[in-house]
């Protein structure tokens, strides 16, 4: 299952990358094409940052990566 997510990482970033190009540089007279790689282009980035966290969440649990550290609370509740 994880390279299937990794796969559908890679191309999830590739089709924002693409369609976020085509919506910059898309005419503003064709506003319609404009819009849809706009919206390709979010769901693409959307879709690459839930796969990048669900593999970073992998990785940390299978011990490849090492967990994030948290700062343990300060006596007078202050950051």
């Amino acid at each position: 299952m994880t390279k299937l997510i990794a796969v559908l990482n890679v191309i999830a970033w590739s089709g924002f990358w693409a369609f976020g190009y085509l919506a910059l540089t898309t005419p503003a007279e064709e506003s319609g094409r404009m819009v849809t790689a706009l919206l390709l282009a979010v769901l693409g980035g959307a879709l690459g940052l839930w796969a990048w966290f669900r593999l970073v969440r992998h990785s940390e649990q299978t011990g490849y990566a090492r967990a994030p550290q948290h700062m343990a609370p300060t006596p007078g509740g202050e950051a």
